[in-house]
């Protein structure tokens, strides 16, 4: 197959428009509460032999793109999770990620054998690549509901670690390993896999870091770019030695993130873009795999009773189970049951059998697709709702308060861009009010597009953004400060404001 260039102008002229498409519809989706997937999924549909006549089925290939993105998706959520933040909730996140994993997948493998009618092999596939929460739906969704640290941490925690295991188990399944090493030999695989990856990734992670540290790049666009390379890096290193390339891009991406790296903000916001590009390109593409006359009633049948038995009996007790090693209220373990979000990944998992030419392979796509669309309609947009409901909202929530970080090298300081959202209760103080740590100080108020220096009087108002200078020893106490303020308001307190931030 040849491709000129008339066919790159065409290639070029039509993905433009895509992309700048979708990247418009993302204004859509945080406003509804709607994941952008959903969007881009519906767009490839739209692209499609059904729609516009863009023929797609070229299952390796979308297996090998498919990788390609969950793969940079990861490594954007490692370097953007603050390790700080995600700690206390990683070993729930973590428990979520494989023994809730295991409990999902038995208990749809079961469902689906005995109440659906599926052969084994794909009763056992449709649970593992079922089991999985997707990261880009996660994050997309609880941007837009307040919630405290512990849950918002486990949620990314779980949607971050879950792919590794789920991949290598799909795969052992696809490729028939688990029938020639039986079910303890598979466990073995899974975590010697999970173990090097993770292993290999924190060592590529934290040397990596090293040379970064001391390299004197001609350009700070390179530091960006190096940064992402070093992900690639650990997943590539993971690969070759048969371990989880998941889980090294990931442990190596957390770790990178976290280190006192020249250029962090730049950084974290290349990788950004990069991921939402990936997402673009990826859901697209799924879409266009599909084709709707394939959707049979039977196939949307059995779509919507594996998704009730997912969703209302799966994930509650993978939660239950999980939850052993760090308990929580009954409040909250049903939010995290209801917050289960389902995308891209399901369906790029099909994608392995239905390289690997499995029986059957097509017919599970077509049917977790339907369920990927149908199920995050219905829990995307009502989680504010049940969060309310369970009453686990938090209104003053420090998500309220966005801030950007740039390095001040020569003097050791970093500048903090803090936008005062609309449920921040920093409205109304007063700028002297705010008691920020010794070193650090409001240099400008950016107010209906104009700037003003402030004094000590200068009260804030809603939409405000500062620009407050700090040494970069004291970031963190400032940070924590200004947290404390938007939570607490000018009566805010260091201890009881830290009290209610933990809680």
């Amino acid at each position: 197959m040849t491709f000129d260039v008339h066919q790159l102008d065409t290639f070029l002229l039509v993905g433009s428009a895509v992309t700048l498409l979708a990247i418009l519809a993302v204004r859509f989706s945080s406003r509804t509460g709607l994941p952008s997937l959903l969007v881009y999924l519906l767009m490839g549909v739209a692209l499609g032999e059904s729609g516009a006549g863009i023929g797609f089925e070229n299952a390796e290939l979308a297996h090998s793109l498919g990788f390609a993105a969950l793969a940079v998706i990861l490594a954007e959520g490692g370097l953007t999770t603050s390790w700080r933040e995600a700690r206390p909730s990683m070993p729930l996140g973590l428990s979520l990620a494989t023994l809730g994993v295991a409990v999902s997948v038995g208990v749809v493998a079961l469902s689906g054998h005995y109440l659906l009618g599926l052969p084994w092999e794909l009763s056992v596939l449709l649970g593992a690549v079922t089991s999985p929460t997707d990261a880009a739906a996660v994050f997309s969704v609880l941007r837009v509901v307040p919630l405290p640290r512990r849950l918002t941490g486990a949620l990314e925690a779980e949607s971050g670690l879950n792919d590794a295991p789920t991949v290598v188990l799909v795969t052992l399944i696809s490729s028939g390993a688990v029938a020639d090493h039986g079910a303890l030999g598979a466990v073995g695989i899974v975590a010697y896999e999970l173990v090097a990856g993770a292993g290999l990734g924190l060592l590529v992670g934290l040397g990596g870091a090293w040379v970064m540290r001391r390299a004197a790049l001609p350009s700070s666009g390179l530091y960006p770019l190096a940064v992402i390379t070093l992900t690639f890096l650990a997943y590539g290193t993971g690969a070759a030695v048969h371990g989880s390339g998941f889980a090294a891009v990931y442990v190596a991406a957390l770790v990178l993130g976290n280190a006192e790296l020249p250029h962090r903000a730049a950084t974290r916001s290349f990788a950004e873009g990069v991921a939402w590009l990936a997402q673009i390109g990826l859901f697209v593409m799924l879409g266009l795999l599909l084709s709707p006359a394939r959707l049979t009633p039977s196939i949307v049948g059995l779509a919507i009773v594996a998704g009730l038995i997912l969703t209302f009996v799966a994930r509650p007790l993978s939660v239950l189970v999980s939850a052993v090693v760090s308990p929580m209220p009954w409040r909250e373990l049903t939010f995290l049951s209801w917050a289960g979000l389902r995308g891209a990944v399901p369906i790029v998992l099909t994608t392995i059998p239905l390289a690997a030419g499995v029986d059957g392979a097509q017919r599970l796509f077509d049917l977790v697709f339907v369920m990927v669309v149908l199920y995050t309609l219905l829990t995307g947009p009502t989680l504010p709702l049940v969060a309310r409901w369970l009453k686990v909202a938090r209104r003053s929530e420090p998500r309220g308060l966005e801030v950007e970080a740039a390095p001040l090298e020569r003097i050791a300081a970093d500048l903090l861009q803090v936008s005062i959202a609309p449920t921040s209760r920093m409205h109304g103080v007063e700028v002297g009010e705010l008691r920020l740590p010794k070193g650090a100080s409001v240099s400008m108020v950016i107010r209906d597009g104009e700037t003003l220096v402030p004094e000590r009087r200068t009260v804030l108002r809603h939409g405000d953004d500062l620009l407050v200078v700090t040494p970069r020893k004291m970031r963190e106490a400032t940070e924590q400060r200004l947290r404390q303020v938007s939570e607490g308001g000018r009566l805010a307190q260091w201890l009881g404001a830290e009290k209610r931030r933990t809680t």
